[in-house]
């Protein structure tokens, strides 16, 4: 048996790139680390992603190991916030913090999750493995869409779904703004990248 998120979960990872749909997320654990500042400039980013999928792998290996079965790891995720929201339709990258996540399926137990992060910890000793911690997210009622473009071209889909839809259907946001990255930089073009755009969001009181 083989749990793979994206394909068990389409309602969730196979948005249209017609228009925003409304979901509703249950809550869901990832693997988590923090940080701050340009993703495109920060060793930081680059060395907590590295430390992310390094723990994404051991914890699949565990969860083998203890029940035969497999599990795809599941794409990079990130949750981006800024004091100043008008940061992210602007591109003012270095003001932006992030929690980059890894999902984990539900058979997942926290033994497994224990049992990865020690393992990572000892095979990968530079990166910062002591950074990563499982959380559980619940951001209910959202509204995503599938963005192909680069993600500088992300900014007039955001800006229309913040200034234009959200108070249109008298909506507010309910959490950081989440994207899911369907395509590897390294390997798709620009043009190409495949990338998720989910705000929560609750009704204005």
């Amino acid at each position: 048996m083989k749990y793979d998120l994206k394909k068990d979960r389409k309602d969730l990872y196979a948005p249209t790139t017609h228009d925003f749909t409304r979901v509703t997320v249950p809550p869901m654990t990832y693997l988590a680390i923090d940080g701050h500042g340009d993703p495109n400039t920060s060793r930081a980013y680059a060395d907590a992603v590295s430390a992310l999928y390094a723990s994404g792998y051991a914890v699949k290996f565990a969860f083998r190991a203890r029940t035969g079965d497999d599990v795809v790891v599941g794409p990079l995720e990130g949750l981006w916030s800024s004091d100043d929201p008008s940061s992210f339709t602007a591109r003012r990258k270095d003001a932006w913090d992030w929690t980059m996540l890894i999902p984990l399926p539900p058979a997942v137990t926290d033994a497994d999750i224990r049992a990865g992060l020690e393992t990572a910890a000892r095979k990968k000793p530079e990166l910062p493995i002591g950074r990563v911690s499982a959380v559980t997210i619940d951001e209910g009622v959202s509204l995503q869409i599938l963005h192909v473009g680069s993600y500088d071209a992300e900014a007039p889909t955001l800006h229309r779904l913040h200034a234009e839809l959200m108070p249109a259907q008298g909506l507010t946001f309910n959490g950081p703004h989440h994207e899911i990255y369907l395509s590897d930089p390294r390997r798709v073009a620009p043009e190409k990248l495949k990338t998720i755009l989910r705000q929560p969001v609750r009704e204005i009181e």
